[in-house]
């Protein structure tokens, strides 16, 4: 047990002279792309609801409002444990944060295979809702920090590299959940319990390749040729900030906002991704998890391009253009659906969720830029109990006013046109957010606390 606690100690991933910085986005992703497989939940929302009549519901089986909530719930303790372990990750450094994340996220997939077994939804709630969320939370931010720290010249890139991953996790997920489902599938089973024990072992094993991989910079490195710009861009401090002072600006709660309401205006179409594309255009569940991949690899591919995009353009107008964009796109979304245009609905929401995805890789930029590099996968942490509450209210949104209004006579294809204009508002909200962010005072800079505690002293 001693060497195992020794090679987890952060003492020991410093990295030695010589080390490859472009291996660190590889190690980032082995974690990314493996808990991104939440963004894929929604393939096996229809399958759990027929788990006891197996071909129709059953009265006893649940549906899709309540499965809707181990969705929620990951994501909400996924901001949650972001922010009560934030600053042990940085104490205790990127591996052994990656090592806890693997257990957690593997292990809540085999408790949910014993909900399922046993037709248990509480067990699926505390196995994939809080094991694998707290999972998903420390794992999120574990590589955050580290790769900052690797790229102080590209921030924005090297976090979009790695968070790309968590995007396009259900890229892989969703196809091999649907062929192993179809593998195990028989006369008394939809082969979910089966899947979910198969899926949290493969996980377990690739999230230990990162936690292998992974590597700290030693004290003082900079990049070769790197120098420290002499006239910080606006927007972008050279100070730093401790995330207790950090929480206490107004700029982390208006980046709060901005986080909550991209993710909300994202996540609930994503959570039920599958069953919307095969309701409103009476599409099969083949091509509903085809939609999936589709949104999902914009998703990975918008972290990377956006957060690139916004090395060059900034912070404030990358979310400027998520938000005006995402406000048009979502007010012409019902439309499509409508016109029974397959193509422009596609179109809108792959390019919604390169946004929605691009939000999430730019955030941990906008941070250190604003609050320095010292805490700053802490600060990250705190300010993704957004994505907790957005990860509650974009589903519960779409899942509950479409159970209101199918209740009420509406249709199947039309019970998502409210949300969308929801989505609207919502997205207004964070546009005036972001257009209020200014520099952090430096009465909350580090280095001004301590002087001042050292006159006092």
């Amino acid at each position: 047990m001693a060497s195992t606690s020794s090679f987890l100690d952060k003492e020991r991933t410093i990295a030695q002279p010589g080390f490859n910085r472009w291996l660190i986005p590889p190690a980032a992703l082995f974690i990314h792309l493996c808990i991104g497989q939440v963004y894929a939940f929604s393939v096996f929302n229809l399958p759990m609801t027929k788990l006891i009549g197996i071909t129709t519901p059953a009265p006893t089986d649940w549906n899709l409002a309540t499965l809707g909530w181990i969705f929620s719930s990951a994501i909400a303790f996924l901001g949650i444990s972001a922010a009560l372990f934030g600053k042990w990750v940085e104490r205790v450094g990127p591996r052994k944060a990656m090592f806890v994340s693997a257990l957690c996220f593997s292990s809540g997939f085999f408790v949910s295979a014993l909900g399922v077994y046993l037709h248990q939804i509480v067990l699926i709630y505390l196995g994939y809702g809080v094991l694998g969320g707290v999972g998903l939370g420390i794992g999120y931010i574990s590589p955050v920090s580290t790769l900052i720290r690797w790229f102080p010249d590209r921030p924005g890139m090297a976090t979009g590299m790695a968070i790309m991953g968590f995007g396009g996790g259900a890229i892989i997920a969703s196809p091999l959940a649907v062929a192993l489902m179809d593998h195990f599938k028989s006369p008394t089973s939809v082969g979910v319990w089966q899947t979910f024990v198969v899926m949290g072992s493969i996980y377990l094993v690739l999230m230990m390749c990162g936690v292998f991989l992974v590597r700290t910079t030693p004290p003082d490195w900079q990049p070769e040729g790197y120098t420290l710009p002499q006239q910080p861009k606006k927007l972008v401090t050279s100070a730093s900030v401790s995330v207790d002072n950090a929480i206490k600006t107004p700029q982390f709660w208006l980046l709060w906002i901005v986080l909550c309401t991209n993710v909300t205006s994202g996540i609930g179409v994503l959570s039920q991704a599958s069953p919307m594309i095969q309701e409103m255009f009476k599409v099969s569940a083949a091509a509903g998890a085809g939609f999936v991949v589709l949104l999902s690899l914009f998703n990975m591919a918008g972290r990377f391009f956006w957060s690139s995009v916004s090395d060059h353009i900034g912070r404030k107008r990358t979310y400027m253009i998520f938000f005006g964009l995402g406000m048009a796109l979502y007010a012409l979304i019902p439309t499509t659906g409508k016109l029974g245009n397959i193509a422009l609905f596609y179109i809108g929401f792959c390019i919604i969720l390169s946004m929605y995805g691009g939000g999430f890789a730019t955030i941990p930029a906008y941070l250190r830029d604003l609050f320095g590099t010292m805490q700053v996968g802490a600060i990250h942490g705190r300010l993704l109990t957004a994505w907790s509450v957005a990860g509650v209210l974009g589903p519960v949104l779409v899942n509950y006013i479409r159970e209101f209004q199918i209740n009420h006579g509406v249709a199947k294809a039309e019970a998502y046109t409210v949300t969308m204009y929801i989505m609207v508002g919502v997205l207004l909200i964070g546009f005036i957010a972001n257009l209020r962010i200014q520099e952090v005072h430096m009465k909350y800079h580090h280095r001004v606390i301590e002087e001042q505690h050292s006159r006092a002293v």
